[in-house]
């Protein structure tokens, strides 16, 4: 008689990756900078700087550009 045949489980992983859309390198402060300095008055004066739209916790963010309160600003508008 020879040995128990050897059973091997594999298990399949779903892997997804966000990525965040890379910035000009010139529309925000470079790390260490004083973030709290960057204000937009508006969509249109963050789309001139290309920081469009901005995210919750990014320098420039503020409530008044985010409409829905889903924290992301000055997102691209789908229309109807």
């Amino acid at each position: 008689m020879t040995g128990a045949p050897t059973v091997t489980a594999t298990e399949t992983v779903e892997v997804t990756e966000t990525r965040t859309p890379a910035r000009d390198e010139t529309s925000a402060p470079a790390p260490g900078d004083d973030a709290s300095e960057v204000y937009y008055e508006n969509c249109d004066a963050a789309r001139d700087a290309g920081a469009a739209p901005v995210l919750v916790g990014e320098p420039g963010y503020g409530s008044h550009l985010d409409r829905d309160g889903d924290g992301v600003a000055c997102e691209p508008y789908a229309g109807p």
